[in-house]
């Protein structure tokens, strides 16, 4: 029997198979980015939380197929001001039509009314995808390990890389880590939500991180030399917690596990105060 995350990217499939055919190159994606202008680093907005001592990636999320409907009263620009005005740090936009009842039309929406990084939240299978997100206003795409084959994972990361678009790197065990570690991702995301059952435990992000902390290796994103010719790895791959985070006792409980940012979506639109939500989450 299918799962959700099976009958989500078939369904996708579907989507893609109606973009028109083109083969995507790097220069395209950077065309694009020229074109659409005003570029914001999603990933430097995470080095340096807006808003306490780790950074916040806010969702803006109407729905989920765990959830249903999260947010009945749903205004994306309005939440998205809101998130600003509290100190997030970057947002994530869902734009997956069925199963999340989100739209690219979001994502424009968003950009043309606050100045933060945007990641477009959705379920990448085909690079032309890739392009779309520029075209509509991202900053930043999600790439998950779970739905990709090695071949497709190296080439929309490196193209997304190439072209000067941050790419999250998403995995929920240790197998899909030792994949995602290939291409030395400068963001990589936890997610603590199994997409194939939706069950939710933050032990992931704990087993993840001791992963790494035990030899596997957290990989550097630089290659610059220093004076002696030796490399110089000053910018380790960042690491962001996903999904199942409602209080500030679970953003302790990530943050000591090495997380340095989280992406939360489900509890500050569930409660209608995204102000005391965030300032309880922060810590401040």
């Amino acid at each position: 029997m299918a799962n959700i995350l099976d009958k989500i990217v078939e369904e996708k499939k579907r989507e893609v198979a109606k973009l028109p055919a083109r083969v995507i190159a790097a220069g395209d994606l950077r065309d694009a980015l020229l074109e659409r202008g005003e570029r914001r680093d999603f990933l430097a907005a995470l080095r340096q939380p807006r808003r306490g001592d780790i950074a916040l990636i806010a969702e803006v999320k109407k729905a989920s197929p765990s959830a249903g409907i999260i947010c009945k009263d749903f205004d994306p620009v309005r939440i998205a001001k809101e998130y600003e005005a509290v100190g997030a740090s970057c947002l994530s936009v869902l734009t997956d039509e069925k199963f999340f009842q989100g739209s690219l039309d979001y994502l424009r929406q968003i950009r043309e009314a606050v100045k933060l990084p945007l990641l477009r939240k959705d379920f990448i299978i085909d690079e032309r995808q890739i392009l779309e997100s520029i075209e509509w206003g991202a900053d930043a795409i999600l790439l998950i390990v779970a739905i990709l084959r090695d071949e497709q994972l190296g080439r929309f990361h490196s193209l997304a890389m190439e072209a000067g678009l941050a790419a999250l790197v998403e995995v929920h065990d240790e197998a899909e880590l030792a994949r995602a570690l290939k291409v030395s991702p400068a963001l990589m995301g936890v997610n603590n939500r199994n997409l194939k059952n939706f069950k939710v435990d933050l032990m992931t992000t704990k087993l993840i991180a001791a992963k790494l902390d035990r030899g596997t290796g957290v990989p550097p994103v630089s290659n610059s030399k220093n004076e002696n010719g030796d490399r110089q790895d000053a910018c380790p791959t960042l690491l962001v917690a996903e999904s199942g985070i409602h209080t500030r006792a679970d953003v302790e409980r990530l943050k000591q596990c090495g997380a340095s940012a989280i992406l939360v979506g489900e509890s500050l639109m569930k409660g209608g105060d995204i102000k005391s939500k965030v300032r309880e989450l922060t810590g401040v």
